[in-house]
């Protein structure tokens, strides 16, 4: 990284000769580096908790790219907030070092394994937890099979910890807390469930001593961070940066975690963490109202040929369609927030995805429906049909994804590949032109709530009327 106008950028308020690592972060993603990162780096300039900077790690290849990448440049990283009055950029001096990745995770093993590092906490998105369709672990993945054979060369990074685990217990270490970043209703919970069932698997006395000495909070984590491609990096440059992997960024960020950490951890509270025994209220609020409103919003958008979310916010039909399905079909089913506004949140988020500075993609929007539409859509469908109401809107919805997985925008334009299970979902949603209720025959997404008659009617009449007439008029006629 080469700066060309210093006083352009915010520096680190502190000096990172002090800092020594106890947190071993894995998935250097840009969520992580313009989240985590950053609280991390405002507290550090309050001369607070210099003992809990970051040590980065991975297990795919594309970790050992960024940590080349981050190593040329100290390791400090940029983060450019996007604000319709101004955008802003500054280094995050939070991490001291990126541990090298390998086939084997051996050196990320020895990272996890010094005393020192007291947190291990992840972003490895929301379909990297290895659930399976009963919404358990998944024992048959091929990487769990794998680990289970190989526990002290595994492949995951839920391998590597328990593998870390093993070894601090043999030298009487005390265990680290596990923390999840991602995007995961009981996030806290999942690790949890993934890490013990993989450790069942290995050795159940050791698994029995996991389940009880290790601690995995829940917690919810917000903030809009675009994929970095050409013009984020044409960003940085007009901030006198030559940097391959800045992060661009909204200045709204939200951080709610349980205070349930034995072996300490920074005073995050300082900097506006929100600690909290309601963690799963505030994550219900995040997960039904913006990642469900992203959903809502992007299908729609992307087969009118709506590439940025500021554009598709912009479209009168696409705005009212998301108010109007929120308003009428999720608000009503979040639950009560501590010293919160349910409807003033709807009205931040709106305002959150009108931002133009932002430019993020309706294709980022769309990417890992499979995963991402059991999660975020799916419950909120349940609540209204336990309710005695047949959500219109959101079957819509799900009529919507189900025609973009087709792979053909409404003026004719190839749609590319889009999920991890993006060959499977493109011959059913093929299928479904003739046959509709093999989109809801996916249990993985659906569960039972695909065999309902009245989810199947609904659906059925939503999607003929996609494929019939187009998403434009669709979307009139369900406003009008």
């Amino acid at each position: 990284m080469t700066i060309a106008s210093p006083a352009a950028v915010a520096l680190p308020a502190y000096d990172r000769s002090k800092l020594r690592p106890g947190i071993v972060h894995i998935g250097l993603g840009n969520f992580h580096r313009a989240h985590m990162a950053v609280y991390l780096d405002d507290l550090f300039a309050l001369g607070e908790s210099h003992d809990w900077a970051i040590l980065g790690a991975g297990v795919r290849p594309g970790d050992e790219r960024m940590r080349h990448a981050l190593a040329e440049q100290d390791y400090l990283s940029t983060v450019i907030t996007l604000d319709p009055k101004g955008n802003s950029a500054r280094r995050i001096g939070a991490m001291t070092g990126f541990v090298p990745v390998a086939d084997d995770n051996a050196p990320l093993i020895a990272a996890m394994t010094d005393p020192a590092i007291r947190i291990v906490s992840l972003t490895v998105t929301e379909g990297g937890y290895f659930v399976g369709p009963d919404g358990g672990f998944d024992a048959s993945h091929p990487d769990i099979t794998h680990d289970v054979a190989n526990p002290s060369a595994p492949k995951t990074a839920f391998g590597a910890i328990l593998a870390a685990l093993r070894a601090r217990r043999a030298a009487s270490h005390a265990p680290f807390t596990v923390m999840s970043c991602d995007n995961l209703p009981g996030n806290g919970h999942v690790t949890h469930a993934t890490i013990t069932g993989l450790a069942r698997l290995q050795d159940a006395a050791f698994a029995a001593w996991v389940d009880a000495s290790v601690a995995f909070p829940n917690g919810m984590v917000d903030r809009i961070t675009p994929a970095t491609g050409d013009r984020e990096r044409a960003l940085a440059a007009r901030f006198g940066l030559t940097d391959p992997v800045p992060v661009t960024c909204e200045g709204f960020r939200q951080w709610v975690l349980e205070d349930n950490f034995p072996t300490g951890r920074p005073a995050l509270e300082k900097v506006g963490v929100t600690f909290t025994d309601q963690v799963h209220a505030f994550e219900a609020m995040k997960i039904r109202i913006l990642n469900g409103g992203h959903a809502i919003i992007a299908y729609p958008a992307a087969l009118m040929g709506l590439t940025l979310v500021h554009e598709a916010m912009a479209h009168p039909l696409i705005r009212a369609f998301l108010q109007k399905v929120e308003t009428e079909e999720v608000l009503p089913h979040v639950a009560p927030v501590p010293a919160t506004s349910i409807p003033a949140y709807l009205d931040l988020i709106i305002a959150r995805f009108s931002n133009p500075e932002v430019a993020d993609t309706t294709a980022r929007l769309c990417l890992d429906g499979s995963n991402r539409q059991p999660k975020f859509i799916v419950p909120s469908l349940n609540d209204n049909l336990a309710a005695g109401t047949v959500p219109n809107g959101l079957l819509l919805l799900s009529a919507l994804w189900c025609h973009y997985c087709a792979g053909v925008t409404d003026d004719g334009q190839t749609i590319p590949p889009n999920d991890p299970d993006w060959d499977a979902l493109q011959t059913r949603a093929k299928a479904a032109k003739t046959n509709p209720g093999v989109w809801l025959q996916m249990d993985t997404v659906y569960g039972d709530t695909g065999r309902d008659p009245r989810v199947i009617a609904a659906f059925t009449a939503a999607l003929r009327d996609v494929q019939n007439k187009g998403t434009k008029a669709v979307l009139e006629a369900y406003l009008a």
